[in-house]
């Protein structure tokens, strides 16, 4: 058996050790990441032979959770992990998209990256830990892998950044921010704030990069004494296949021109996202035959070539387009850098949902649509975080027919599930608390048209379709993405990317906020030697744009709706003593039952004794209430009630203080014989009836428990003759009130 190996670094106040050597020691790098007390173990192992016929590196994140490491049992039936949650998927992205760009291009071996989360403590997020331990799984590894990198959390409180917040801090803190990179340069950034503003927010990052070179050296020095332990191995060696240079030479010859002939004219003629693609690509086939013909031997003994062909025209394409967009300041669809697409905006689009916003941009088109909901409606997380529910939810829809695709429709991808919580973290602050809108709410963001951002119409579309359905939000929220271009010292920001502008250019960066600040952030860097300059410039262009958008919005719909839709449930909020509860659910949810088969409402009660009625029809509604509050109200000694007789015996009456509801007994008492009048009264029945309806007063309880009752006390006072020495005789019917024909003496 081979040593193990432990390392040190500490972060934030807390060690962060690297271990490896001791577990899954058949993975091709195995490392045990322990900060704090999150505990996860990340292997990172590759196929031996690369996968043929594909033009894509196969690389698989899975994030493992297992409740066992926040000692929870599974809920449901089967009381086992299944699919994975939506924040392990997340989770899984998180570590994907920094270590994705630093692989070889033309590496085509399965690579699989599994973190899974042993134990969790709350004050050590296990997401940021899965990043350092795939970085230094990696790195140990023989796969050629141009790491390492290093990862942190960031939080702002006070106004000062916090590297790797605990549960408490996080609490209180203006942003929830990862960073990961390499020693030299950001890698990927994902963020959610409480409009934090472009200065702070830079702050923060440059904050974590600081840190991140630390923990890069760390890991660096971690695979130096694997290796002398012989715990790491030596790298693979990734030949990259290329044309000789006379089939280059030929094959950019030919291209280069008529691929600029066909970019340019797409530019000028301002082509639809179809119609360039079409003449691009009837250009590349083009490009194609005329370097082949005649070579069918040549590829005969060398079966790449068509391939290598086809991204060299490729890298020629994005080489003029990258060129256009540096020397001339012009884009493929003639734009300038930091001109918006034309925005069209729409608000109660569809007739009976709650709410409904249409977002177009240029090509991209988002329907976005507010459901309102009870509280019970509310989403159950069954993972490893402390938040248990979710009561505003945004689901996001890719079908395929959104680009010009025929594909069945499967369920949503990671892609999906990402773009989906990027926009639900950007209006997730502004969304009222449950005190002041007690509603569950949930948006689906429809894609109908793609071409660059649909992530960022979803935010769009969402303010819209919130504001449509009544909800107070804090303030509309807009969101636009970023690109780069840069060679050399030649740099180009543009301001709302197309999906060809991602593709050849070197960052993807997406910002949402009001006009205060920044509420959500995602950026993914391609290249190395993004400085603080750069990062600058794209956030203050970002915040233009942004505030350009909200006009468009604002100009569409100023303000929430004042009154709810129609179709959307009307919700009454009360609050009764905990201890009441039990009055209102009944044996086995007896009486609950009644009241909703009764009323026709929905009804959600909390165990700190909130109540929460949700109901189409107002007046059901507070006739659900009005039930409620008699089913839990109490007789209070000292207040006088107008209650009825409901029994007469020899010592006294009966009297019902409190109807009761739903076919059960009120509340009642007794008013003994000497409590009936003010002088003596040899019959009850002189004085009252059954039936009647009384002045009583509650005098208090006897020893049992049982309800005392005085009409004596409730009575006015007697009115005084004979200077107050004698009191003016009452009839036997004084203060009594029937609702009938009062009886005569």
């Amino acid at each position: 058996m081979q040593g193990v190996l432990r390392k040190t670094l500490t972060i934030a106040g807390r060690d962060l050790i690297l271990e490896t050597g001791r577990l899954a020691r058949q993975a091709g790098g195995a490392v045990l990441v322990t900060y704090g007390g999150t505990m996860v173990l990340v292997t990172a192992t590759a196929s031996q032979e690369p996968r043929e016929g594909i033009d894509f590196f196969p690389l698989t994140v899975d994030y493992e959770e297992r409740l066992y490491a926040a000692g929870k049992i599974p809920g449901g039936f089967i009381k086992r992990e299944g699919r994975p949650s939506e924040k392990a998927i997340l989770s899984a992205r998180l570590i994907d998209r920094p270590i994705r760009p630093l692989f070889p291009k033309y590496y085509r071996n399965d690579v699989h990256v599994v973190a899974t989360v042993l134990s969790v403590d709350q004050d050590c997020p296990p997401n940021v830990a899965g990043i350092i331990g795939a970085s230094a799984a990696l790195t140990i590894s023989s796969i050629p892998f141009a790491g390492p990198i290093g990862a942190v959390g960031v939080g702002l409180i006070d106004g000062r950044p916090v590297i790797n917040p605990t549960l408490a801090e996080d609490e209180k803190s203006l942003l929830h921010l990862v960073v990961a990179g390499t020693g030299e340069a950001i890698m990927m950034v994902e963020a959610g704030a409480k409009e934090v503003p472009e200065d702070l927010m830079l702050e923060c990052i440059i904050t974590a990069h600081e840190e991140i070179k630390r923990i890069v050296a760390f890991i660096n020095e971690f695979r130096s004494e694997a290796l002398a332990m012989g715990l790491a191995k030596e790298k693979q060696q990734v030949e990259e296949p290329h044309l000789s240079p006379d089939l280059e030479n030929l094959v950019r010859e030919i291209a280069t021109p008529r691929l600029q002939e066909a970019i340019y004219t797409s530019r000028d003629l301002k082509l639809a996202k179809q119609e360039r693609e079409q003449r691009l690509e009837s250009c590349r086939e083009e490009i194609k035959e005329l370097v082949l013909t005649g070579k069918e031997e040549l590829v005969a003994e060398q079966p790449d070539i068509p391939r290598l062909v086809n991204d060299l025209i490729t890298k020629i394409e994005k080489e003029i387009m990258r060129q256009m967009i540096l020397t001339q300041g012009v884009r493929i669809d003639g734009r300038a850098l930091d001109e918006i697409r034309p925005i069209t905006c729409e608000v109660g689009v569809l007739s009976r949902t709650h709410g409904s916003g249409l977002f177009t941009r240029g090509e991209t088109q988002v329907l976005t649509v507010t459901t309102l909901g009870p509280i019970s409606d509310e989403q159950i997380l069954d993972d490893l975080g402390v938040d248990e529910t979710k009561r505003y939810m945004h689901h996001y829809n890719f079908p395929p027919y959104s680009v010009g695709e025929a594909r069945p429709i499967r369920a949503p991808g990671r892609r999906e599930i990402g773009h989906g919580a990027l926009a639900e973290r950007a209006l997730e602050p502004m969304i009222p608390p449950e005190e002041e809108f007690p509603y569950a709410i949930r948006l689906v963001s429809e894609v109908l048209g793609s071409n660059g951002s649909t992530s960022m119409g979803s935010v769009c579309g969402s303010t819209l379709a919130l504001m449509d359905a009544g909800v107070p939000i804090k303030a509309p929220v807009a969101g636009v993405a970023m690109g780069l271009i840069k060679e050399g010292d030649q740099v180009a920001i543009l301001t709302d990317i197309q999906g060809i502008e991602d593709a050849l250019g070197d960052m993807d960066f997406k910002v949402a906020g009001t006009k205060n600040g920044i509420t959500a952030l995602q950026m993914d860097i391609k290249i190395p030697g993004i400085d603080r300059s750069i990062l600058e410039k794209a956030l203050e262009q970002a915040r233009k744009g942004r505030l350009f958008i909200l006009d468009k919005i604002l100009a569409t719909i100023p303000a929430p709706r004042p009154e709810l839709s129609p179709y959307a449930p009307r919700m009454l909020t009360m609050t009764i003593d905990p201890d009441k509860i039990r009055d209102i659910i009944g044996p086995g949810g007896k009486i609950i039952k009644k009241i909703i088969e009764e009323t026709g409402v929905e009804i959600d009660v909390e165990d700190d004794g909130r109540i929460f009625i949700a109901s189409t029809d107002a007046a059901k509604g507070q006739r659900a209430m009005e039930i409620i509050q008699a089913l839990t109200q109490d007789v209070e000694t000292g207040k006088v009630y107008n209650g009825k007789v409901t029994r007469i015996t020899d010592f006294g009456a009966f009297v019902e203080v409190i109807p009761g509801v739903l076919g059960m007994p009120g509340k009642e008492g007794l008013v003994h014989i000497s409590q009936l009048a003010n002088e003596r009264v040899e019959k009850v029945e002189d004085v009252v009836q059954e039936g009647d309806y009384i002045l009583v007063k509650a005098i208090g309880f006897d020893s049992q428990g049982r309800l005392k009752l005085s009409r004596k006390e409730a009575l006015p006072p007697p009115a005084l003759e004979g200077g107050g020495r004698h009191l003016r005789r009452q009839g036997r019917d004084g203060g009594r009130h029937t609702p009938g024909n009062k009886r005569q003496r």
